[in-house]
């Protein structure tokens, strides 16, 4: 399995390379480590885009997952080779941005939809498994924790 995680919502600014993560975005982040969990979701291996934003959405995000994230140059904005990338890995989960993204999930499964910030997306043999909004991570994230 194939997951596909925007970076979650940054600040404005410059230098491009250095934006962190909102507050929200923090929220966005923590909320799609904690639905994937919840789910169920065994991911092998992390791979994220080395700008800021993507390295702290995915550290949030695969804390409740257990695992490592690795910084993958070839994630950082630009056109690249899903099947290369991915190849032996097991079930990945690509922590990066947009327009690529959008692009990799039309290439894999013919599907014309954007991915939103904080969306996560999962292919599987070229079939879109699921696309999730960060309002509905979020919702599965909070389905889960106890009523006071």
């Amino acid at each position: 399995m194939l997951w596909l995680l925007r970076h979650a919502e940054a600040e404005d600014g410059l230098p491009d390379d250095e934006r962190p993560l909102t507050t929200r975005g923090a929220m966005q982040a923590d909320a799609a480590g904690r639905a994937l969990a919840i789910l169920g979701v065994h991911i092998d291996a992390c791979l994220s885009s080395p700008k800021l934003r993507a390295m702290q959405t995915a550290e949030r995000a695969c804390e409740p997952l257990g695992v490592t994230v690795t910084i993958e140059p070839a994630l950082a904005g630009e056109p690249f080779d899903v099947h290369d990338l991915v190849a032996g890995l097991g079930d990945v989960l690509l922590v990066g941005h947009d327009p690529s993204f959008s692009l990799q999930l039309h290439d894999l499964t013919g599907t014309q939809a954007r991915m939103k910030k904080g969306g996560l997306a999962a292919v599987s043999k070229g079939e879109l498994v699921t696309l999730l909004r960060p309002s509905e991570l979020a919702a599965i994230a909070k389905a889960n924790e106890p009523v006071t």
